[in-house]
């Protein structure tokens, strides 16, 4: 992977229940900016969206946001931010926030994290894109989902090169060097059911 100069953090418009979500994406921002990675995310103000883009501002950073113009007032758009794009579509919000990354974060979310989560590892996997995907996994948020992607290799419905698709990380800090380090596609996570 070439220089990683943006990232796309996918994450919940609610901060959760557990309180160190909050922190994870606090420090995240602020590792982003720190290392001069400009942050994309979907442009609200509230939950872990709002967190992750205050703290790459407050820490000088640059911080991108793609919101649909239905979701302005309901996410509570952050007009404060470095840019905002406001887009027709879910489906085109998605499409400009992955023109605009070099590599994808997803924390702790929702159903629409969890959408955009599996989207952008089946672009992958169908070799749409070579981007490296992290997936933090504060407190095991996310283990369900690594042990589905388990499961549908077990069932027969995936290489096991698929894991490979993603890396799983426990903390903020391991984010960025997961980034920098993800590995190349293997061509058998396409071909290997055709």
């Amino acid at each position: 992977m070439g220089r990683i100069g943006s990232v796309c953090v996918f994450c919940g418009s609610k901060t959760g229940t557990d309180p160190d979500w909050a922190r994870a994406a606090d420090r995240l921002g602020q590792l982003l900016a720190e290392a001069g990675i400009r942050l994309v995310y979907g442009g609200g103000r509230i939950g872990l969206m709002g967190v992750v883009a205050q703290a790459a501002l407050r820490s000088g950073g640059k911080v991108s946001g793609v919101i649909p113009d239905f979701l302005m007032k309901l996410e509570v758009a952050d007009t404060g931010i470095t840019d905002l794009v406001v887009v027709d579509s879910m489906h085109e919000r998605k499409r400009r926030m992955f023109e605009l990354a070099d590599g994808f974060v997803i924390l702790p979310g929702g159903l629409g994290t969890l959408d955009e989560t599996f989207e952008i590892v089946t672009w992958k996997q169908l070799r749409h894109h070579s981007k490296p995907i992290v997936v933090l996994n504060i407190n095991g948020y996310w283990s369900p989902f690594a042990d589905l992607v388990r499961a549908i290799v077990a069932g027969g419905f995936a290489h096991p090169a698929v894991a490979d698709l993603f890396s799983l990380v426990a903390e903020p800090e391991d984010v960025i060097p997961a980034l920098r380090s993800a590995p190349a596609v293997n061509e058998e996570v396409l071909t290997s059911h055709l």
